[in-house]
């Protein structure tokens, strides 16, 4: 029968300690959000009806509802991933398919990981001069969805690269040997195996596009428009420019306004997120590895 040495127990002793600090550490990550969530339920939801969902701002954005911000967001949103996605894509597998491993593409690879450090402000400044006013699109709904396009482009990019990266060099061979080129392997092996983890980047882009204020500040989003859009070259309102104006700019508001608006915006990036990972978690069920 087995028995323990000391060096053993030793062992097991440290064994249990790292386990209990990698607890502790895990807590320790959970508990601010969980501390977030719960300040927002509680002061935010006595706010929340079909009005204040449903309805326009009123009486200088002191009363009534943030319907407007709430389909404005919906619009940056979707024009940004629709902008950052298909490029962000095509240039993680031109950089992991086709790329020679050289200066360039390690020069490119820098300036990804760069990129993704810049501050939102920086992205905000060159919106306005790319998009605004060389590209003429003026402040709307397109000039800020390009800006944020451009500012979560390396998230989608780096994401999708290692996704690609992740699928076993075998399947490519097996391809290759049967005759199929290098772009059908791609098509219709590759990128199948590899879609979960591109939407991994999907759901990142989507939570810090619809929560950035910068960027939208002095590109597309407006202070106050009580009417919807109706094409990507008009302004619009949004929930985060929303929510930092009544929290900073407008007097006499309503102490629960602010936590529901940021309320329903964090629900609503949960709401796109979970519905993201709903399709990640069934693609990656079809999966050969």
């Amino acid at each position: 029968m087995f028995e323990a040495t000391e060096r053993t127990l030793r062992d097991a002793q440290r064994e249990r300690w790292v386990k209990a600090g990698l607890l502790v550490m895990t807590i320790l990550l959970i508990l601010p959000v969980a501390i977030i969530l719960t300040v927002l339920v509680m002061r935010g939801a006595p706010m929340l009806s079909i009005e204040f969902l449903f309805e326009e701002p009123t009486n200088g954005m002191t009363a009534g509802g943030i319907f407007p911000a709430l389909i404005g967001t919906i619009w940056l949103v979707i024009v940004a991933l629709l902008a950052s996605v298909p490029v962000g894509v095509a240039a993680a597998i031109y950089l992991s398919e086709y790329a020679p491993d050289n200066k360039l593409t390690r020069l490119i690879n820098l300036a990804i990981i760069n990129l993704a450090g810049v501050p939102s402000i920086v992205h905000a400044l060159f919106g306005v001069g790319a998009f605004v006013i060389f590209a003429g699109f003026g402040t709307s709904i397109l000039a800020a969805s390009l800006t944020l396009a451009v500012m979560t482009l390396p998230v989608v990019i780096v994401s999708t690269r290692e996704s690609l990266q992740a699928v076993p060099q075998a399947f490519r061979a097996a391809c290759w040997n049967m005759g199929a080129t290098r772009w059908q392997t791609i098509r219709r092996v590759v990128l199948p195996n590899a879609v979960s983890g591109i939407l991994t980047g999907v759901i990142l882009e989507v939570s810090r596009t619809a929560g950035e204020t910068a960027p939208i500040m002095f590109t597309g989003a407006a202070f106050f428009l009580p009417f919807l859009p109706e094409s990507v070259f008009d302004q619009t309102m949004a929930l985060s420019l929303h929510l930092f104006v009544i929290s900073t700019q407008v007097p006499n508001v309503p102490e629960g306004l602010p936590y529901g608006v940021a309320l329903v915006l964090v629900g609503m990036v949960l709401t796109m997120n979970a519905i993201s990972v709903a399709l990640r978690t069934k693609l990656r069920g079809r999966r050969k590895w």
